[in-house]
């Protein structure tokens, strides 16, 4: 599994959640940085998604800390079902580090899922039009007795 997937205790988020708190409106990078990774490593889905939002605004605003949100980006994304938006986080990082063995790892991992989500999306549908062949069937029938 992920490296970092397990989830902070609460008193470590609660203390990087402090300092953030603390900072206000001048809240530093590396600051923000860290509460948003970890709440990106969160259980909760309401604090990943603010992870990912908190990292999202580090990646637009401070350029030359890019290639360090990449990865959490993309782990966030990944945790939050966003499958797309992890492979391109997740791609970018490979660009530029393709020995990165935690990016490759996630890769994996979501191409697992896009596969798995895929195949269950074919048998639904499969599932569909069999159910769908066979209330025309009897309906069909039901006309020609007529």
């Amino acid at each position: 599994m992920l490296i970092c997937s397990s989830p902070l205790k609460a008193d470590e988020l609660n203390v990087l959640r402090a300092q953030y708190e603390k900072e206000g409106e001048f809240v530093g990078v590396q600051t923000k940085f860290n509460y948003a990774w970890g709440l990106v490593k969160s259980s909760t889905r309401s604090e990943q998604q603010e992870g990912v939002r908190l990292l999202s605004e580090i990646f637009r605003n401070a350029p030359e800390r890019r290639r360090e949100c990449l990865y959490y980006l993309a782990l966030g994304n990944f945790k939050l079902g966003n499958y797309a938006e992890a492979r391109r986080y997740n791609d970018l990082l490979l660009d530029h580090e393709p020995a990165n063995l935690q990016a490759g790892s996630l890769r994996g991992l979501i191409d697992d899922k896009v596969a798995k989500d895929g195949l269950m999306g074919v048998a639904i549908l499969s599932g569909v039009a069999i159910a769908a062949g066979v209330v025309g069937g009897i309906l069909l029938r039901g006309s020609k007795r007529r």
